[in-house]
Parts: structure tokens; sequence; C-alpha cells
């Protein structure tokens, strides 16, 4: 038997929105239901409408805005700054200046970080060298290692 879109869907609003269960969601994203709760513990995702049974129902359109927080996380973003963009979007204002100046921050910050790994990598190298030289003999019982 094939059903027409609209039968095979759990639920639509009454503006016609097509809802989607947690688990259809989490799967749609790609992500998972524990996820989703935490989300909506943490202030990411709205709270979404009830079922009288008690069942979450999200609206479609609730992919997009998890896939925003996927590529926020993956830009290196905390979910307190995503959470700080999403709030201004839905306040309705374009998040875009707050966005530059967390990207900005957020490549400082990398910038940083890639400085102190080449300086450890320079030490490491270092000691690395100095151990491959080693001699057992010359270690001392007071020392775990003289190298490091």
């Amino acid at each position: 038997m094939n059903l027409p879109v609209l039968w095979k869907v759990k639920g639509v609003d009454s503006t016609g929105e097509i809802l989607m269960r947690i688990g259809e969601l989490a799967a749609a994203a790609g992500t998972t239901t524990k996820t989703l709760r935490f989300y909506e513990s943490a202030g990411l995702i709205p709270p979404p409408a009830r079922m009288a049974s008690g069942y979450r129902d999200y609206p479609e359109d609730m992919v997009s805005r998890l896939s925003f927080i996927r590529r926020g996380q993956r830009a290196g973003l905390t979910l307190a700054q995503i959470r700080e963009i999403l709030h201004l979007r839905d306040d309705g204002q374009p998040p875009c200046e707050h966005v530059e100046t967390l990207l900005a921050d957020r490549l400082a910050e990398l910038d940083q970080q890639i400085s102190d790994l080449r300086q450890l990598r320079e030490t490491v190298a270092g000691l690395h060298e100095a151990s491959r030289l080693a001699d057992p003999s010359r270690c001392q019982a007071d020392q775990v290692c003289r190298y490091i």
C-alpha cells in the first residue's frame, strides 16, 4: 500500500506544519535523543510541544537548528556561545557581528595554541634526542629519569 506522504507523518500542528517525534528528529539530525534532551535543558533548542501522551513533537525546521549547533561546535565554539547566537536570532536580531567577534577570538585562540604546540614540540624533540643517546649505566637511583 502506497500512502500519501502526509498520512505517514506522526503529526501535523494546527498550521499544517509537520511535527516529528524526538526519535525521528534525532535520526534526521544524526544525533541521539539524549543529546536533544540535553540541548533542550541547556537552552539550545526550545521546549517542544507535547502530545497529550507526553511525547515531544518538534517542528521539522528543528533539523536546521541542530545542523547549525553542530557546525558551531566544529568551529570550536562553546555551547554557551552557540546559545548566545541562537538567542540573538530567536529575538529577531541578525547575529552576524557577534559571530564575527566570536570567530575572530577563536582564530586568536587557535593561533596561540599552534604557537604553544610548536614550542612544546621543540622541547619534546630535544628531550627525545637526548634520551636516544642515553647510557643506562649513568642513571641515578634517586632520579626517576633525568630526561624528563
